[in-house]
């Protein structure tokens, strides 16, 4: 499986005014940084926890259909399946209709669970099945829960306090503690 973005979020949930209010930094000569800042740490928390923030869109391609009648979805908040594709011998990727299947958001991972109908096989070896999905909380920093934007203005205060490239690997590289704590809540458990 893999997992391409193909529209990434239009904003950021953490503004660079907001960063900058949070640090106690005055003037502009910094925003550049702090933007950069900002982009990182919210995509190591949406690695961190399999979430996207702000609406994005992304295409999951497969080899073949998973055992069973489920397919999960890695991505959480899932907000909608666009299309599912599958590819002919010839490599035409040819959408199959929405009625064949049904997409369960309340599932954690979401699925999309088979509807009476058999999962047409792809005629090619690699990257035979394609899924469109929109994921994340809200196109505004407004829709992101409180405690993950405060996770993002931690974790961005840490890393341009500690910008020297000779601490990579020393104790003060290390995500704190606090920005764990306030992610923690949003992992995924798999019993």
């Amino acid at each position: 499986m893999s997992l391409v973005m193909t529209i990434p979020p239009a904003v950021e949930p953490v503004s660079v005014a907001d960063a900058k209010a949070h640090m106690r930094i005055d003037g502009d000569d910094e925003d550049v940084l702090i933007a950069s800042l900002l982009l990182t740490s919210r995509l190591h928390i949406e690695v961190a926890l399999s979430l996207a923030l702000i609406t994005q869109s992304w295409t999951i391609t497969l080899d073949r259909w998973p055992p069973g009648r489920d397919v999960e979805l890695p991505l959480t908040p899932l907000r909608s399946i666009d299309e599912v594709r599958v590819k002919n011998a010839a490599r035409i990727a040819n959408a199959i209709p929405r009625e064949g299947y049904l997409v369960d958001l309340a599932a954690r991972p979401a699925r999309l669970v088979w509807n009476n109908m058999v999962p047409p096989a792809p005629h090619v070896r690699t990257n035979g099945i394609e899924i469109d999905m929109t994921a994340g909380f809200g196109s505004t920093g407004d829709s992101v829960p409180a405690p993950l934007k405060h996770a993002i203005l931690m974790l961005t205060a840490h890393w341009y306090e500690h910008r020297d490239p000779g601490e990579i690997g020393s104790d003060d590289a290390r995500i704190p503690d606090a920005v764990s704590a306030l992610i923690n809540p949003f992992r995924t458990i798999r019993l």
